[in-house]
């Protein structure tokens, strides 16, 4: 299918965004619920719902909707389809790099289409240069209404998991890369974590198996309120660090470890002791 982007033409119901249309993610409104708005740097689209409409984006401006990474080569031409179908809006790549969803989440060509929920969806390919074009997605849900500014209400916690002193001193130290932002962290090993730990607390009789019985302690906690992909049923062999990686992630991304949590760590030796 080949439109011109500059308007509306084969795309009926569809309605054009301008460059200049703000961010989606401060929320949209639309009548029908169900409506579909899709933006990038140049501009987007807004489009009701129906059985089998589309939304194309990628490179090639005169044969898209909504055109991402015009300037940039890696972007595929046709990178990708927002499909309507069974109801709801399908995601699914055309292009030759993958799309990256939420949480990570990566869509390859050739994939099954990936359902979007309503509400605001960030899509990312990533280009030269350290590049990443970002596609915004909003689906408009039953009341079609766009979120009410709520300036002077009080801002809400995030949920934070409560950890007994123990356990905060262990995962502190499994953690330390995370903390120290280094780029691609990794947990320590459970024999690392308890030989740093038996420096910090020599009377303590640190050892792996203690450690371990302390870290998988948590996840079977967190696991069970709810946290995804802290048990090897959920993440498959061979585990690795997998389940130690998850956990450390959403221990910062709650807050529940931070970096001033590393003051636990002083050692009279100072940082060389590591």
């Amino acid at each position: 299918m080949t439109t011109d982007t500059a308007g509306t033409a084969g795309l009926p119901g569809g309605q054009r965004l301008p460059g200049t249309h703000g961010s989606l993610a401060r929320g949209v409104s639309a009548p029908v619920a169900g409506t579909v708005f899709a933006l990038a740097l140049t501009g987007g689209m807004r489009l009701g719902p129906g059985p089998g409409r589309e939304v194309l984006f990628g490179r090639n401006r005169p044969a898209v909707h909504v055109c991402l990474g015009e300037d940039d080569p890696l972007v595929s031409r046709h990178q990708g389809t927002l499909t309507h179908r069974g109801g709801q809006w399908w995601i699914s790549n055309h292009g030759r790099l993958p799309i990256r969803l939420a949480r990570g989440r990566l869509l390859f060509t050739g994939e099954e289409a990936l359902p979007l929920e309503a509400g605001y969806t960030p899509l990312f390919v990533r280009g030269s240069r350290h590049r990443e074009h970002l596609l915004e997605v909003y689906v408009t849900d039953q009341d079609g209404a766009a979120p009410t500014p709520r300036p002077e209400d009080i801002t809400l916690p995030p949920r934070t998991w409560l950890l007994s002193e123990q356990e905060r001193l262990v995962l502190v130290v499994l953690g330390r890369r995370y903390l120290l932002h280094e780029l691609r962290p990794q947990p320590l090993t459970w024999q690392d974590t308890a030989a740093h730990l038996a420096r910090l607390q020599p009377a303590a009789n640190w050892g792996h198996k203690k450690v371990e019985h302390v870290v998988s302690a948590v996840r079977t906690r967190l696991s069970r309120d709810g946290v995804p992909f802290l048990t090897r049923e959920e993440v498959g062999e061979p585990v690795g660090n997998t389940l130690n990686d998850h956990l450390l992630r959403e221990l910062l991304l709650s807050t529940t470890l931070v970096p001033p949590d590393l003051a636990l760590l002083d050692l009279p030796g100072g940082p060389d002791e590591w």
